[in-house]
């Protein structure tokens, strides 16, 4: 059974119904889908992010432990700085995706609740010899994120902070200043969708009088809360893959085009190096995540299967659907999937089920407020969150 938000009864009473995100209850929508993603892209959205797993890695040894069983380069991360690796296996294959954040102290760690015990055990098992000690604040812990062009504004009015002045996962101790009440947090310059984007870090018990205030504020700016019907067509978009929709345990960094942004290939040793390292000397994978778009009205469901069409090779499976979604920019489903590579070039049309699925480059146009130099989603999606 999915765990529920710490906010799951003022959504209930904003008449958004809640469905499982991350393996935890989250509302769906607020509005019509097509206004909470217009807004989001226009203005400014609220959202729900409490399906992260938060755990603290103190002691005098944090930094080098972690460094030695992620795949990214924590031992180089200055206080107020951040960065996004994975958790591996022996044979490579992803444990968890985990954002490090540092601190003078300690390393703050965000994954997902739905791996949390597992991903927990995984770390304290090799804390041997180590100075260092793990504990999880999942439970005393809440997340909230705005998200639009409007974002920076209201950062800098409720909190003083200039956003875009911290690097991306940059991070600093603030006090939010919102409808009359002071909540100590931390500001994260994070994007969900690809556009400028905070998520407040805060005490749990403050959730509940938080929720509201922000959303009276991003009122104000023209914005509004947004469910994760919308964030997942905003994040499609993109071409942002998620952790445990599109890759998982199933599968290595490279099938889910993960190296550009989670991957230190200059680091050292870590858990499942090895197997990295292979492939990167291979130069490729059998398959890879690619995006799609599709020919019917009804986005497929995920695990659909791909098969390839013509008279040579025709109906043989070459992959299959790990999320999708209706694309409001596209005026139609698009989504993401595996695809082997002899079938992944952009214009390929594959069957899908009752319907087709043909292979497009992500991010869309205009899915993005600016369009910084990026390898295509047909053969690396952006990774922006």
């Amino acid at each position: 059974m999915s765990a529920s938000s710490p906010l799951a009864e003022l959504h209930l009473a904003a008449g958004a119904a809640l469905e499982p995100n991350f393996g935890v209850l989250l509302p769906a929508q607020f509005d019509d889908l097509a206004v909470e993603h217009r807004l989001a892209r226009e203005s400014a959205a609220l959202i729900d992010t409490n399906y992260r797993a938060v755990l603290s890695l103190a002691g005098q040894d944090r930094a080098r432990y972690l460094n030695a069983v992620m795949t990214s380069n924590v031992r180089e991360l200055a206080p107020g700085q951040g960065n996004v690796g994975l958790l591996l296996n022996a044979q490579g294959h992803i444990l968890a995706e985990l954002e490090t954040l540092a601190l003078e102290d300690r390393l703050i760690l965000l994954g997902h609740q739905m791996v949390r015990e597992q991903t927990a055990a995984t770390l304290d098992k090799f804390i041997i010899m180590d100075d260092a000690t793990l504990t999880d604040q999942t439970a005393e812990t809440g997340m909230l994120a705005i998200e639009g062009p409007e974002t920076p504004a209201m950062v800098r009015e409720l909190t003083g902070v200039d956003l875009l002045a911290l690097p991306v996962r940059g991070h600093v101790a603030a006090t939010l200043k919102v409808a009359g009440v002071a909540i100590p947090c931390r500001v994260i310059h994070r994007s969900l969708f690809g556009f400028p984007g905070a998520e407040f870090l805060v005490g749990r018990d403050a959730l509940v009088k938080l929720w509201p205030a922000l959303a009276a504020a991003v009122r104000v700016h023209g914005g509004a809360p947004s469910g994760y019907r919308a964030l997942n067509a905003l994040r499609l978009e993109a071409g942002i893959a998620w952790f445990g929709s599109d890759f998982d345990q199933r599968q290595i960094p490279h099938e889910a085009a993960l190296e550009a942004k989670h991957i230190s290939f200059t680091k050292g040793c870590y858990t499942g190096q090895e197997i990295v390292e292979r492939v990167r000397s291979r130069g490729h994978v059998n398959r890879r995540l690619a995006g799609m778009q599709f020919g019917s009205a009804a986005p497929p469901e995920p695990d659909t299967k791909l098969l390839a069409r013509g008279v040579e090779g025709g109906g043989a499976e070459v992959g299959n659907v790990t999320s999708a979604a209706f694309s409001p920019l596209l005026g139609r489903p698009m989504g993401l999937g595996y695809v082997r590579r002899e079938h992944s070039a952009p214009g390929t049309i594959l069957q899908c089920s009752e319907t087709t699925a043909e292979i497009i480059e992500l991010p869309l146009p205009g899915a993005l407020p600016t369009a910084p130099p990026q390898v295509p989603v047909s053969a690396t999606p952006s990774t922006l969150a």
